[in-house]
């Protein structure tokens, strides 16, 4: 054999084998405007993906609105975190094709989500079954409009079976102009020869479309014990503050008024109920709030002079100087401790910010008063840096990503919302993400983290209440707890226990029955403070990360390897 034939075969050897890559396909269904009218429209979702690093690309035809760009690459982001997928080596190429204009709008939401995850998996799939609804976190499958009119359209096509939202299927139908109920489960049977199933999360969306139950293990959520002591510790502190500042009130002659009072009751009878449960951060939460209440009170009427209210402010400034100085000595290695530094944070930028209004409110007692009581919160926060737990790599270079990408997630989120509600209703959101910034700017990490997970589930919650009404709020929130549950439960379960994201949860579960949509915002706090591990590397991992070589040079050094083996096996018979 020549040595120009013995080179051709290393170099084909050498050489990564590229297959073609397959097409992925959903059916969706949309609604497109037809004078003062919208009728149901169809439209194909194709996904392919290519090797790369979790970037999403989206083309269009006829263009959509910016909403679909949005919801694309939000929707593959859930499916990725909701299923632990390897999404960061491939690129994601989705295509929409429409015969006409159709609304845009987060409506294929679920099914992105769905066929990323088909994709990703390579599942085999039911291409008869589409899903038309948003995607939240969590998995949540959100509302949309326009059912009646999508299954209409369903019915011309291939599709057999129509998954929706939970409640969708009662429904108020216009008739002439008269509303009449419609069950959209019976009109799809009876009228359109379609089955219409309603699900609650992306789980139950893949298992109509491919048979799998990716999620399918049992857990029962426990509290950790060492979690249970420090809290009740810290319970204990501030009712206990509660009591003494009642003590020097009563000392000082001072009388309630009877509102006041009966409110304190309440928040009383609150902390009492939730210490009996063993929810020890609600009850805290509730005694946090008496003291904030009584101290203003105790201020209201001794009226301290406003040179005493300047002297009290400055001995505050002081007593949080210190305590900022106090956390530079913490060794912060695990998750908790992080957590811990940022509530400890984020509580002395609320002193902080007291502080620097003392000159632009007349209302200097509650000011006075809420500062006071939220430095004593946060001091009484950092017993929690004597959690366990497994160690992380949390150096300032790693927490400076995580704060950018925490910063760029909500800024994607608040655009989002606003596209929905204009910039008004969000401004409080954009606030927060400000701060966060500038939380970067000076190096405060913890703070930023912080500021930003609340921007992005602020966000998150108004994007899931669309749709939400009196009639299914209560399941929705059901959910969300099952799927803040899942993310505790999995990361507890690896030795990180999240106990900004537990503390949340046991709150939003106290408020549901009397403030659902405050319950929604905390239970949303859950699951962002409880998946803060997945933007840190452990320490063990470190190196492995460092110096990870990618798939395609695995293949090119085995594909050299194997030309060397069989140029040298050719040489080796030519000399025999």
């Amino acid at each position: 054999m020549h040595k120009r034939g013995m080179l051709l075969i290393v170099f084909l050897l050498a050489f990564p084998i590229v297959s073609a890559q397959e097409t992925y396909h959903l059916k969706l269904l949309a609604v497109q405007e037809n004078g003062t009218n919208y009728i149901g429209s169809e439209a194909d979702l194709f996904l392919e993906l290519i090797e790369g690093s979790g970037r999403v690309f989206l083309e269009t035809k006829p263009l959509t609105k910016m909403d679909t760009q949005i919801s694309t690459r939000f929707a593959k982001e859930i499916a990725c975190k909701h299923f632990k997928l390897d999404c960061n080596k491939y690129d994601f190429i989705y295509t929409i094709r429409s015969a006409s204009n159709i609304i845009g709008g987060p409506s294929a939401g679920a099914a992105i989500s769905a066929l990323t995850t088909i994709a990703v998996l390579d599942l085999k799939y039911d291409e008869e079954v589409t899903i038309t609804g948003t995607i939240n976190s969590g998995g949540i499958v959100g509302h949309v409009g326009g059912v009646k009119e999508k299954l209409e359209a369903a019915s011309k096509s291939k599709i057999k079976k129509v998954l929706v939202a939970k409640g969708t299927t009662q429904t108020e139908f216009l008739n002439g102009s008269n509303k009449t109920n419609l069950d959209l489960g019976s009109y799809a049977q009876d009228n359109l020869s379609l089955e219409l199933i309603e699900v609650m999360d992306l789980d139950e969306v893949v298992f109509h479309l491919t048979g799998k139950d990716l999620n399918h293990q049992v857990f029962n959520l426990t509290e950790n014990k060492q979690y249970t002591e420090i809290m009740q510790g810290l319970r204990n502190i501030l009712c206990g503050r509660t009591e003494k500042i009642e003590q020097e009130i009563y000392q000082e002659g001072i009388k309630l008024d009877v509102n006041i009072s009966k409110l304190l009751e309440e928040k009383k009878s609150s902390a009492i109920n939730a210490t009996t449960n063993k929810d020890y951060y609600s009850a805290a939460s509730f005694c946090f709030g008496n003291n904030i209440l009584l101290r203003s009170e105790y201020y209201q009427q001794k009226e301290p002079s406003e040179k005493m209210v300047e002297n009290l402010f400055l001995i505050l400034q002081k007593k949080t100087n210190l305590l900022k100085n106090s956390l530079e000595q913490e060794d912060i290695s695990t998750i908790s401790d992080l957590q811990t530094l940022m509530v400890v944070k984020e509580r002395i930028n609320d002193v902080e910010k007291s502080i620097a209004r003392i000159n632009e409110t007349e209302d200097q007692y509650n000011l006075l008063a809420y500062a006071e009581e939220r430095y004593f919160s946060a001091l009484s926060w950092k017993q929690f840096f004597a959690m366990e737990g497994k160690k992380f790599l949390l150096s300032e270079g790693v927490l400076r990503e995580s704060c950018q990408l925490k910063i760029s997630e909500a800024e994607e989120r608040h655009q989002y919302a606003s596209l929905f509600l204009g910039l008004l209703p969000v401004m409080n959101i954009q606030e927060k993400i400000n701060a966060a910034e500038k939380s970067l700017v000076n190096d405060e990490f913890e703070l930023c983290l912080i500021l930003s997970s609340q921007a992005k589930a602020d966000a998150n919650a108004i994007l899931s209440s669309l749709g939400l009404n009196e009639d299914n709020v209560a399941e929705f929130l059901e959910s969300k707890k099952k799927a803040a549950e899942r993310v505790i439960f999995e990361n507890s379960a690896e030795g990180i226990f999240p106990i900004l994201g537990y503390s949340y949860y046991q709150y939003a579960n106290s408020l549901q029955e009397q403030e659902p949509y405050t319950a929604l915002v905390y239970l949303e706090y859950a699951l962002e403070m409880s998946e803060l591990s997945i933007y840190f590397p452990e320490e063990s991992e470190f190196f492995e990360v460092g110096f990870r070589i990618e798939e395609k040079w695995w293949y090119l050094g085995i594909g050299i390897l194997l030309g060397l083996l069989v140029s040298g096996l050719v040489l080796f018979l030519r000399k025999k």
